[in-house]
């Protein structure tokens, strides 16, 4: 299944930086990269242990009616650095037209440098189905019942 995301690059940001792409054939997650405004572009930005960050992409985007952008972390930054979405995943809505910004947070020991044009999350198309929500006086039974935070076992 293919759907196209049209993408619009914001003024004031590298309109060299690739748009999100796809690293593999197989890849569900297309890299979406950081775009810094050019007075941050040779220095990057630093983000300090435990501090969050939004980080310019340099992109809007529109999503068609009836799907959903998520971003992810990148699982090498994840495993080596710490860094991660402290939203994950987020939600980019059908109906949102303006940047597309992706918050990190830094769950290391140290310092991690945010380079210009550096691959920071990925993003995810997805379908969305909308629900109707009621109320009725009584749910149907079910064999686990109301059992929650570890009723089914540790295992």
């Amino acid at each position: 299944m293919s759907v196209t995301i049209p993408f619009q690059r914001l003024p004031g940001f590298d309109p060299e930086i690739p748009l999100p792409d796809y690293a593999t054939a197989g890849a569900a997650g297309a890299d979406i990269r950081a775009n810094l405004p050019q007075e941050q572009r040779a220095t990057g930005l630093t983000l300090a242990p435990m501090a969050r960050i939004l980080v310019p992409t340099g992109l809007a985007c529109a999503i068609p009616v009836g799907f959903e952008m998520q971003i992810r972390a990148r699982s090498g930054l994840a495993l080596r650095h710490g860094i991660t979405l402290p939203n994950a995943p987020a939600t980019i809505d059908s109906d949102y037209r303006g940047p597309v910004g992706v918050i990190l947070q830094n769950l290391g020991e140290g310092p991690f440098l945010i380079e210009h044009g550096a691959r920071i999350a990925q993003i995810i198309i997805a379908p969305v189905v909308q629900a109707r929500f009621t109320v009725i006086a009584d749910l149907d039974e079910t064999t686990r019942g109301t059992g929650g935070f570890g009723s089914t076992g540790t295992a």
